[in-house]
């Protein structure tokens, strides 16, 4: 009987499972997971933070659905080394699981840049149901928060703490928020609707220090400015975690390298999601996460199927506002483009000669799917770009 070990309980560890218990009914299947909760939608945080969702309505895969697909789910169970000679992985508390295919699909962490106060009590990040808990509890005692960095889920943590009556500013190196979903002038709209909303911003501002004695009193920004803040959530993206990568000696760039079969340069070690780098490149994206956990969960198997990428693509709600992006959004404007502008509606699409190559839909999202598809076909739009756009 085979043993497959999934490490990371994400939407790629999650996938690889049900689809190795699509090919193996019978092999033993376990999953590890560093979290307390089963699998949960990580996008949802903001509402639990806002009091409109409970834990227990986060979780996606409820024990049951494990106990009907016969996978062992081992919560707290943080893994800290491997050995890829005895195929042995073993946890913080010393257990020990063996493995006859392994995934590695342990995601990425917060990445806190080394800005000066980071340590003090009241500076946190969001990333885990952990993180979401200690931002609630943080949240009683404040009045102001800023956020460091225009990302998505900090913009999403503030608009919680905005529901919540916290004042919240946001401070962007960036001259825009969302740098990698939208182009200036849809950038623009969206700071005029969460302004509108009570947020204030900082853009093209420079962090100098969070400061304040033990806890944090304020964030000083380069030009001499100290905006006041009991509480400081930093949103400055993610890095993959290959804390595994050395003990199994996996190669490793800005992730774990894969093939297109999902598998690391060692035997019968795969991995996906955020950890994976593809032809050199981490997607960091959850239908990337879902892709290649299906093909990973194949393949541990023994099935030999491809991967072949997937479209850069996200559709989000930010603080509530629909947003779709889609491969080359062309904020230096290199490319031809076609943009239409509505009442709190930006839409773009981009050209390169007869092919859609991206997109971003900001506030009417109704036909990205269809759109996103032509980008994936690489289909001859040249007769319908002036129409593309239009209801």
């Amino acid at each position: 009987m085979k043993q497959y070990l999934i490490i990371g309980s994400g939407v790629a560890g999650l996938t690889a499972a049900e689809e190795i218990r699509k090919h193996d009914h019978e092999g033993r299947l376990t999953i590890l997971s560093a979290e307390d909760i089963p699998f949960y939608y990580r996008i949802k945080l903001n509402e639990f933070i806002a009091g409109e969702f409970t834990e227990q309505a986060l979780i996606a895969k409820k024990e049951q659905w494990y106990q009907d697909n016969n996978i062992n789910l081992e919560l707290n169970a943080l893994v800290v080394s491997a050995d890829r000679q005895t195929k042995i992985v073993t946890t913080a508390d010393n257990r020990t699981f063996a493995y006859d295919a392994l995934l590695i699909a342990t995601g990425s962490n917060s990445f806190i840049p080394p800005i000066k106060g980071s340590e003090k009590a009241g500076v946190l990040a969001l990333r885990t149901i952990k993180d979401a808990r200690e931002i609630s509890a943080q949240a009683r005692n404040a009045r102001e928060v800023v956020l460091i960095g225009g990302g998505l889920l900090g913009l999403e943590a503030g608009n919680a703490l905005r529901k919540l009556g916290l004042k919240v500013t946001v401070v962007e190196f960036f001259p825009r928020l969302l740098p990698r979903q939208l182009d200036v002038p849809g950038a623009a709209l969206l700071q005029t609707v969460m302004e509108g909303m009570g947020f204030a911003f900082r853009l093209g501002a420079k962090t100098e220090a969070i400061v304040g004695n033990d806890r944090v009193e304020g964030v000083a920004l380069a030009g001499g400015e100290t905006l006041p803040a009991q509480m400081v959530i930093i949103s400055a993206g993610v890095r993959p975690n290959m804390v595994l990568a050395k003990p199994l000696e996996l190669e490793i760039d800005k992730g774990i390298k894969v093939d297109d079969f999902l598998r690391t340069n060692q035997p019968d070690i795969y991995a996906a999601g955020d950890v994976a780098e593809y032809k050199g490149m981490p997607y960091g994206i959850w239908p990337a996460a879902m892709d290649q956990g299906k093909i990973a969960g194949a393949n541990m198997t023994g099935l030999s199927l491809s991967y072949t990428g997937t479209t850069m693509a996200n559709m989000l709600k930010v603080v509530g506002v629909d947003l779709a992006s889609a491969g080359e959004i062309d904020a230096d404007n290199k490319f031809e483009s076609r943009a239409v502008t509505g009442n709190n509606t930006y839409k773009k699409a981009v050209f390169d000669g007869g092919k859609l190559i991206g997109l971003i839909m900001l506030g009417d999202t109704k036909k990205f799917n269809n759109l996103k598809n032509m980008i994936t076909e690489k289909k001859d739009v040249s007769q319908i770009k002036d129409t593309l756009l239009s209801d």
